[in-house]
């Protein structure tokens, strides 16, 4: 009997090798996920800073230029 539970026991380690490769897939997934969603959260904030950035640099420059 307790050689049957061993067998039983190894077999049942090797099935999860599988299972934390997808566990570990769907973590990338759901990190890469969150980055999108953080991009398009502060993007309008960090586009508005950056032309606040060329406006006062275009105001105190010598030559108009677009940014």
């Amino acid at each position: 009997m307790l050689k049957y539970f061993i067998t039983f026991m190894a077999a049942k380690r090797n099935e999860d090798k599988g299972a934390s490769a997808v566990e570990y897939g769907l973590l990338v997934a759901a990190i890469a996920a969150l980055i999108v969603i953080v991009v398009f959260a502060l993007g309008g904030v960090i586009e508005e800073v950056f032309q606040n950035t060329c406006d006062t640099i275009s105001s105190e420059a010598s030559t108009t230029a677009d940014c």
